[in-house]
């Protein structure tokens, strides 16, 4: 199964959202099938084939997410992010400031689907195969 180290050598490699599709592929390989990445505190549960999961430890200080979203602002700012004008800690604050609370990604369907603090999905979209 993969390892933390394995996933943060792929995701070193991501510099903006242009960057997304390549590090998809590559974590897809090491076996993951699908991962949440929470906003709060950017810690990441990857999940594998038999159950296997493995958490990231936060990667930076807790922020607060609004309790209103703002699904159009929402929108505008993730096509900014995925040209590469913003970086990722940009693209976090930006979740934050709209309501967005997690992202899932499965690996299988090729989809990433965006919540809010209720749970409930705001976007799905398809990831660039």
């Amino acid at each position: 199964m993969f390892t933390l180290e394995q996933i943060k050598s792929s995701h070193s490699k991501v510099k903006s959202g242009a960057d997304f599709p390549a590090y998809i592929r590559e974590i897809k390989e090491l076996g993951v099938t699908h991962y949440e990445a929470h906003v709060a505190d950017g810690h990441v549960d990857y999940h594998g084939a038999e159950q296997y999961m493995i958490q990231s430890p936060g990667r930076y200080e807790p922020l607060s997410i609004v309790a209103t979203t703002y699904i159009d602002q929402f929108k505008a700012e993730l096509l900014a992010h995925q040209q590469g004008k913003t970086d990722y800690l940009q693209f976090i604050n930006m979740c934050a400031a709209t309501g967005i609370e997690k992202w899932e990604v499965s690996l299988d369907k090729m989809t990433c689907t965006y919540f809010d603090k209720a749970g409930s999905e705001v976007l799905v979209e398809r990831i660039p195969g």
